[in-house]
């Protein structure tokens, strides 16, 4: 790395890989690089829980990405860009809003100590009977 730094390819005239660094610049690659790490946090839940698994974080690290992205792109004035993220945050508060929702209807199973929907019968992970488990006519019929 250090014939990289003194070959000057890294610095050039101020600039660094080839590109001028300033405040806003780096506001969008910091949006840039916290709407990618989602897709690392999504990836890192499925392994883990060997199925797909789409984490609170993946939305929340949406969200912040996506409007800071489009701070920099009304900065910016970048009508295409400014196009593509002017709504995008809204699944993404959506989905937040769901899964909050959802967090309340959730059954702690008495075996294994793992939350499953309201409306589960079983515990998918040990088998175990859930005392309180809902309907899913009563859970829609409670206007939640």
């Amino acid at each position: 790395m250090e014939w990289l730094a003194g070959s000057g390819l890294m610095w050039i005239e101020g600039r660094f890989l080839g590109i001028e660094w300033h405040v806003w610049k780096v506001v969008g690659w910091v949006g840039n690089a916290i709407f990618f790490s989602r897709f690392l946090v999504q990836w890192y839940a499925t392994e883990r829980q060997k199925r797909v698994v789409v984490p609170q974080a993946f939305w929340w690290l949406s969200l912040v990405g996506s409007l800071i992205l489009l701070s920099y792109a009304l900065q910016r004035r970048d009508s295409v860009f400014i196009a593509g993220q002017a709504f995008s945050w809204i699944p993404y508060l959506r989905n937040l809003w769901i899964h909050r929702r959802n967090k309340s209807f959730q059954i702690t199973c008495p075996a294994c100590s793992r939350n499953s929907p309201s409306d589960y019968r079983h515990c998918p992970e040990c088998g175990q009977v859930l005392s309180g488990a809902l309907d899913k006519e009563s859970v829609l019929t409670k206007g939640h």
